[in-house]
């Protein structure tokens, strides 16, 4: 599973408007463009998506713009990647509506894709705008240490 370009940089954008968020200004795509690297034409559209999902709330005229739609801690990844390509769904036989599975009849694995639809859907949900827009931890200073077990009396590794 991969992200596409358009989500990958919906999610850069919006982490970079999380780390606007305090301030009263509003943000503009051209300013998020600069920032974060994502070509302009393309963090217009972008911006147009995520105001659409309720996202981004935006205002026109003088000291227009857009700003976060809702706090950063409330706003999950799986919100800005299904803004960008839909719901999330792993195969498209979840779709009751799509029919081009040639095996959809027979499938004895259909059924349970919807368990692992919501099982990554969820994944997606517990990850806030807030964390992504954070200062990273430095990589495996969250993990417990693990403790050996020998596997024989003998074993003293």
């Amino acid at each position: 599973m991969r992200l596409s370009s358009l989500a990958d940089y919906a999610v850069v954008m919006m982490s970079a408007a999380a780390r606007h968020c305090g301030g009263h200004a509003r943000l503009n795509a051209t300013l998020l463009a600069v920032e974060t690297g994502v070509p302009l034409p393309t963090a217009q559209k972008l911006v147009s998506r995520l105001s659409a999902a309720g996202l981004l709330e935006s205002a026109r005229g003088t000291g227009g713009g857009f700003r976060l739609a809702r706090p950063p801690a409330t706003i999950t990844l799986a919100d800005i990647i299904e803004a960008v390509e839909g719901p999330i769904a792993l195969t498209s036989c979840v779709d009751e509506a799509n029919h081009d599975c040639a095996i959809n009849g027979s499938c004895r694995v259909k059924p349970h894709w919807s368990v692992v639809n919501t099982a990554v859907r969820g994944a997606l949900a517990g990850v806030t705008l807030a964390s992504l827009s954070s200062a990273p931890t430095p990589a495996g200073t969250h993990l417990t240490p693990v403790h050996r077990t020998p596997a024989f009396a003998g074993d003293r590794g």
